[in-house]
């Protein structure tokens, strides 16, 4: 049994959370590392501090966080996604808050797949937070490659209108080509959340959102700028704050009905005294005590 702040549950019929990580990084197209980043988390939860939020909300010695392991990545890129949306479909079918540790951000393909079956039949959108859009249609003569998340999405599960981005400031011609095509596909730049403020970002995604059933919300953490996050395969300069990062996290699983979550592209062999890992547990102790509260 992994151990998440002293919080876990015996099984997942008495949990609020579900975790199942996704150790893969082949999808990635400059620095490899992010399939260590389930290990160094769970390493993470179980040392991290159980009321490390700052209204000190206690996690400890409760059934929170049933944790199923690791999807097997073993075979052909095919075989380990396939394997990836069937056991995610069988993790969203509890009904706890799912949350996937990726990987490089190839492995949120197959997670929106199961996604879209588990919500089939109701209004779906998805929140991508990253530096970059992931929207190239082939990448490196690969389809299913952590520049490809969201194209994949549009052609397989969502419209574009039901995209929003935050953080973006990097992109392919390729991309910005597609997002001036559709402007309905809402991008949040990083330099505008600078601008505007993580308060109108959120009264954007309140807006654009209303009416909608179910919301995934796919959590880069190279959406921060490398001064907090440089142990990630491509940072970009420019980045959020962890401070921005949080209260966003807060409004999303607040106020939108987000009940499916991953964080991908952690890669803790280029990671600077585990600085990236310690941001992206924090994220993960907020989203613990969000849902415990709920």
């Amino acid at each position: 049994m992994n151990k998440w702040l002293d919080a876990n549950a015996a099984s997942p019929e008495e949990a609020k959370v579900s975790v199942l990580g996704v150790p893969f990084d082949g999808g990635t197209t400059q620095e490899a590392g992010a399939a260590e980043a389930p290990a160094k988390l769970r390493e993470f939860g179980e040392v991290y501090m159980p009321c490390s939020t700052d209204d000190f909300h206690l996690l400890e010695d409760q059934p929170l966080v049933y944790d199923f392991g690791d999807v097997d990545m073993s075979g052909t890129w095919e075989e380990s996604f396939a394997r990836v949306e069937e056991e995610a479909l069988k993790v969203m079918g509890y009904g706890n808050f799912n949350l996937f540790l990726g990987g490089d951000h190839s492995v949120t393909i197959p997670l929106h797949k199961a996604y879209a079956k588990a919500e089939k039949g109701k209004k779906i959108g998805i929140i991508h937070f990253d530096a970059h859009p992931d929207l190239c249609d082939c990448y490196d003569g690969n389809i299913w490659s952590h520049a490809n998340t969201e194209k994949r999405a549009i052609d397989d599960i969502v419209n574009p209108e039901d995209l929003l981005f935050l953080g973006i400031r990097a992109a392919e011609p390729e991309e910005v080509a597609l997002m001036k095509k559709y402007p309905d596909m809402t991008v949040i730049t990083g330099m505008d959340v600078f601008d505007l403020g993580y308060e109108k970002c959120c009264e954007i995604m309140e807006h654009k959102f209303a009416g909608y059933d179910s919301i995934y919300f796919t959590l880069d953490i190279d959406v921060l700028d490398p001064g907090f996050a440089p142990g990630t395969g491509t940072p970009c300069s420019g980045g959020i704050t962890p401070r921005e990062l949080i209260k966003m996290v807060r409004f999303i699983l607040n106020k939108l009905p987000v009940r499916n979550m991953d964080i991908v592209e952690v890669a803790p062999p280029l990671d600077v005294n585990d600085i990236t890992s310690w941001a992206a547990m924090r994220v993960i102790e907020e989203v613990f005590s969000i849902v415990d509260r709920k």
